[in-house]
């Protein structure tokens, strides 16, 4: 089973329904005045940890203390990070900064990040006349495409993302001779959490622990301010440093044809335009499920649009230093084919699935259709789906339990007037 990054917090939860509204997959119901999380169908893109005023819902990372673990640590920072520090402030000081909170190295997924942008011109040029494509670095806007749009998988560019292949390169860099070696990404993202340590994976990531930003950002920022020494580390330009934010990724290629959407709602509204064969006139896609793209990661703590502003200033930095441990380029295409997950589906025997599918339209028909949610689930179709599958029973829809109660009513005034005459009506 999937195992999601997003959890709930029981006693907090007030059974509010404001988050099955959000959720893009209808992963999230409410009974018993409690939400409940189903993890199949979960993409961890954190929309409910955003609509949730009772802050129910958390995105559980690693902790720091996972480094304690390994005889040499490496951190592998996202872009996002840079966006916790005024961009006067150096890459080289930050990274620094997580030396000093116990890494013996970092390696910046922004180099990993501009290793991409290459290899995807590459790629976009090898299939001109073909597409859209979308990119593959947003690990919810991959499974969003693999439970609700499988039609269109063959449009993802199929790369390892830069948080992997900076996972493989650091780990190459440490050499045999360093013990036991742990990777460590420094994420603004719940789903990274999630994606490491997915089941149907079959190669194993070489990524070892995902480590939330906001769990490390005030410790880091009291070293950044403090009188510690800077070292020279940093590596990757403005343009990999730009994979922080959305545009970013689709303004490093350079070319012709792009376009960037972020928040899981307009990157839903895209999908289903390219789905429906309204969208062709674009070679790449940049979707981000996070408003503002990485720096709107649920484990980030600066406001997004003042750390993508931040990340824009760094765009200038021109001074990256080619990675010579990344050269000669490696292959970095997917070894795995990527498979739909229709968790959608009734079940795995076709003529069950059909009767169910029958009874599931029979009930609707019989649902007000309003999707009002008391019932605990997102839309009557989906409440119908439940009680198909076992989940629900009809009467937890309030009006239908409001026909039935006056069924009833009128029933039984019908009895009572049928009693004997004989028979005192008011004993």
């Amino acid at each position: 089973m999937y195992k999601q990054s997003v959890q709930l917090i029981v006693d907090k939860c007030i059974g509010c329904t404001n988050c099955i509204k959000r959720c893009p997959t209808e992963a999230i119901r409410v009974q018993n005045g409690k939400a409940q999380i189903i993890s199949d169908r979960c993409l961890d893109c954190g929309e409910c940890i955003r609509v949730c005023q009772s802050n129910a819902k958390i995105a559980i990372s690693d902790p720091l203390s996972v480094i304690d673990d390994y005889d040499y640590k490496i951190a592998i920072p996202a872009p996002s990070l840079y966006g916790i520090a005024d961009s006067h402030i150096s890459t080289d000081r930050i990274l620094t900064g997580l030396k000093y909170l116990g890494f013996d190295d970092v390696f910046e997924v922004a180099s990993a990040a501009e290793i991409i942008t290459k290899r995807t011109n590459e790629f976009l040029s090898r299939n001109e006349g073909r597409g859209p494509f979308i990119s593959s670095s947003c690990p919810a806007v991959v499974r969003l495409v693999q439970v609700r749009f499988p039609s269109l998988i063959d449009h993802i560019i199929p790369f390892i993302s830069p948080m992997e292949l900076a996972a493989q390169i650091a780990r190459n860099r440490a050499g045999s001779d360093k013990g036991k070696v742990g990777v460590f990404f420094i994420s603004p993202c719940a789903a990274k959490y999630s994606e490491i340590r997915d089941p149907h994976r079959k190669e194993k990531s070489a990524v070892d622990a995902v480590i939330g930003i906001k769990d490390i950002q005030v410790s880091l920022q009291r070293l950044i301010a403090s009188d510690m020494e800077t070292e020279k580390l940093a590596m990757a330009s403005g343009a990999g440093i730009g994979w922080g934010r959305i545009d970013g990724e689709a303004r490093a290629l350079a070319t012709e044809g792009v376009i960037s959407v972020d928040g899981i709602s307009n990157v839903i509204a895209l999908l289903e335009e390219l789905e429906n064969g309204k969208i062709d006139q674009f070679r790449f896609i940049e979707l981000m499920a996070c408003p503002g793209g990485c720096v709107g990661g649920p484990m980030t703590l600066v406001n997004p649009y003042v750390a993508k502003s931040i990340i824009l200033e760094r765009w200038d930095r021109k001074e990256g230093v080619v990675c010579e441990e990344c050269g000669p380029m490696k292959d970095i295409r997917w070894t795995e084919e990527l498979t739909s997950c229709n968790f959608m589906k009734l079940d795995d025997d076709y003529e069950k699935a059909m009767m169910m599918l029958q009874r599931l339209e029979l009930i609707e028909k019989n649902l007000p259709g309003i999707d009002c949610g008391s019932c605990g689930a997102p839309t009557c179709h989906a409440f119908a789906e439940d009680i198909v599958r076992g989940r629900n029973e009809i009467t937890s829809c309030i009006f239908v339990l409001r026909k039935k109660i006056r069924q009833l009513t009128d029933e039984m005034i019908k009895l009572e007037d049928a009693l004997p005459y004989r028979l005192d009506k008011n004993e």
